[in-house]
């Protein structure tokens, strides 16, 4: 099934917003906004976490040439710290909001909750980037600007295997952390088991 290409009937100015990067246990959080045309349609654009690293970038190319207008704002490991995985979630999707070189007039956030520290109307829905274009979209830059910096913070800590994991809490990575220590990217607020418990809240 086609995802939506639109929330409302009237022809609003939407931006899609997601995140990634919330169940991990090192780097920072991503956080994407797209405005994409009004009835726009691309039958290729999915959830980020259902398509492959190759198409994912095929689809950024895209997505970042006929999109009206996107950004991507990140929330480091430290802030994370600071004021909790959940919050930095929210941050990042609104630096990247501020971002944007159009004021969107509503916002569709994918999830159940958001904090909104901007003056536009928002909607949060649940499993938005598997339902709605702009948000999918934004799922898809999230995801490939995030991949990418995980994989140059590779080559400066290898030992944790982050350009395969992400910086995801794999098996081989929580034996890295235990054999190696916390690298100076590593999240310190909260213990892996916490971690996981969050992603899925």
């Amino acid at each position: 099934m086609s995802l939506k290409s639109h929330y409302s009937d009237t022809e609003l100015l939407e931006c899609g917003c997601d995140e990634v990067g919330r169940g991990c246990i090192a780097g920072p959080v991503f956080a994407a906004a797209v405005i994409l045309p009004y009835n726009y349609e691309n039958e290729e654009i999915n959830d980020s976490k259902q398509l492959t690293a190759a198409k994912r970038n095929q689809l950024r190319t895209m997505i970042e040439r006929d999109a009206l207008a996107w950004a991507v704002g990140q929330v480091s490991e430290k802030e994370i710290d600071k004021i909790n995985i959940l919050q930095a979630s929210f941050l990042a999707m609104t630096r990247a909001v501020e971002q944007l070189s159009l004021k969107p007039q509503l916002l569709l956030i994918d999830g159940n909750r958001f904090v909104n520290r901007t003056d536009i109307a928002y909607k949060t829905v649940v499993k938005g980037d598997a339902t709605y274009l702009s948000i999918a979209a934004a799922s898809i830059l999230a995801k490939c600007y995030r991949d990418e910096l995980m994989e140059r913070l590779h080559e400066e800590f290898p030992q944790y295997g982050w350009k395969d994991n992400k910086g995801y809490p794999t098996p081989y990575h929580q034996e890295a952390v235990l054999k190696y220590g916390n690298s100076p990217y590593h999240r310190r607020s909260f213990q892996l088991k916490r971690q996981l418990k969050l992603e899925f809240t």
